[in-house]
């Protein structure tokens, strides 16, 4: 707790003091992100760390694999479906990232099936991830397959797919080796991820 407090403290200083504080601005001004992140939950996959960006720079969601659902327009509860529409219908994102990374619990869970149905919400969540046959093994792999399925699944919102179809937004499918550091970018035209 103490690192947590002193971390506080470099926060104030840095963005929240002074007649011109970021914080200040921000407060005037509201948000205007043009970049949106869908990133896991993992501790050690922080997007405003790894790209080491100021308060107001990225509107972030982060959720158990990084996944964006499928659209269903229905009574249920949509936190990440809220947040993307949030994000491309009102603060008219230029880019979304979709942020897939190495040894992720999610996918772990998702294909080892390991003690997946001794839990309320984790199991539903990952099955949003189509693992036919328990044909894929490596975590890894499939983590990058999970990036493409998010993708997908964006463009079956209608106003995603609008937004992409008039060059209005750009969908970007990164992955994040976190014993490397290193963050990789999918290349649509060899196919395959290259590094940034």
């Amino acid at each position: 707790m103490k690192k947590l407090f002193e971390g506080y403290q470099k926060f104030r200083q840095k963005y929240a003091t002074g007649d011109d504080s970021v914080m200040q601005t921000l407060s005037e001004h509201g948000q205007r992100p043009e970049i949106m992140v869908i990133s896991c939950c993992d501790s050690r996959v922080d997007p405003a760390v790894l790209l080491q960006c100021d308060p107001g720079k990225l509107f972030v969601v982060r959720n158990i694999a990084n996944i964006i659902p499928p659209y269903e327009k229905d009574e249920k509860h949509h936190g990440t479906s809220a947040a993307l529409e949030f994000a491309v219908r009102f603060l008219h994102i230029k880019n979304l990232i979709i942020l897939g990374h190495s040894k992720c619990g999610g996918i772990q869970a998702l294909l080892s099936q390991c003690n997946l149905y001794q839990n309320d919400f984790i199991t539903n969540w990952v099955s949003l991830i189509e693992n036919k046959n328990n044909q894929h093994t490596d975590v890894d792999g499939y983590a990058k397959k999970a990036v493409l399925q998010s993708y997908n699944h964006a463009l079956e919102f209608p106003w995603i797919k609008q937004q992409v179809d008039t060059g209005m937004l750009t969908i970007h499918r990164w992955f994040f080796d976190i014993a490397t550091g290193t963050i990789s970018a999918f290349c649509d035209t060899e196919n395959k991820y290259k590094e940034l």
